[in-house]
Parts: C-alpha cells; sequence; structure tokens
C-alpha cells in the first residue's frame, strides 16, 4: 500500500467593502479586468479574455484574439453569490491536463458593509513529486496573494 502525503492547502483572504454578489461578479464575470492576463496565460498567443463559464460543468478558459482557446480547468461549483469552486487543470509546468484536478474554492461571506473573499487552492499532493514546487509558486507574490490583492483593488477595498 503506497501512501499520500498531504500537502497543506494554500489559504488567502481579502475583505471587500462591496456586498458579496457585486464580489462575486468581480470575481467570475469580471475576472480579465484584474486578472495579469500578459503574464499569467499558458497559450501560444497572447490572451486577451480569460472566462468562467457560469454553471457548474462549464469551463475556466483563456481566449486569445484570434479566438483560439486554452483550457485551464471547469467550473465544479457555482452558487452565486457565495461560492465557486474551480477544477485547476493545470500541470506543475502550467499546461493544460484532463486527468489532473486541483481544486480552488472561493467563498464570499457577508463581513459587516462588505464581504470576506476566503480562498482555497488544495489538493496539491495531487502534483506528486512537484507538489511542494507548485505549492511554492501559488503562494508567491505572483501566486494566490498578489491575484487576491488585484482582485481586491478590482472589486472595491
Amino acid at each position: 500500500m503506497t501512501e499520500q502525503t498531504i500537502v497543506e492547502p494554500v489559504r488567502v483572504e481579502v475583505r471587500v467593502t462591496v456586498p458579496p454578489a457585486r464580489a462575486f461578479d468581480a470575481f467570475t464575470r469580471e475576472f480579465s479586468a484584474w486578472w495579469p492576463i500578459d503574464s499569467h496565460h499558458i497559450g501560444e498567443q497572447d490572451a486577451v479574455e480569460v472566462v468562467i463559464e457560469p454553471h457548474a460543468g462549464g469551463r475556466w478558459l483563456e481566449v486569445a484574439a484570434d479566438g483560439s482557446t486554452c483550457v485551464w480547468g471547469s467550473v465544479l461549483v457555482h452558487e452565486p453569490p457565495s461560492r465557486l469552486v474551480l477544477g485547476w487543470q493545470l500541470d506543475a509546468e502550467w499546461d493544460y491536463d484532463p486527468d489532473l484536478l486541483t481544486e480552488v474554492e472561493v467563498r464570499f461571506e457577508p463581513d459587516g458593509d462588505g464581504t470576506r473573499v476566503s480562498l482555497e487552492h488544495r489538493l496539491l499532493e495531487r502534483f506528486g513529486a512537484r507538489a511542494a514546487e507548485v505549492r511554492g509558486a501559488v503562494t508567491s507574490e505572483g501566486g494566490w496573494p498578489g491575484l487576491l490583492r488585484r482582485f481586491a483593488a478590482h472589486a472595491g477595498t
């Protein structure tokens, strides 16, 4: 029997001064407005948009100017305005792998006159020998902490 090491999930939280419905829309419908699309894309062509299709079973993908697409993963749970779970299907080389699935759960909870947005990227042990490397990348300034700060600046802090 092979034991698999559990890798601590990445957890990041920000607070925005907008209601949960507005925060949810800013995260999902306006993803391209805050995502650093010039540096955080996987396609050969420069991406012009990132789309989260608004339903469970939808795709999470980038779109290039020529209309070509590169899938990043899928929408596992879409429960506006409180919860979104995305299936991250990028491998350690940042290439789409339909056989790899980690989860990015984002919760939008009322907090006084605003919203607490909590992100958890879990199941990182599925990267195998490269799990620590990937965890290091997604916890770096260019990873979820910096990305959620960009989101917060866009949504309202």
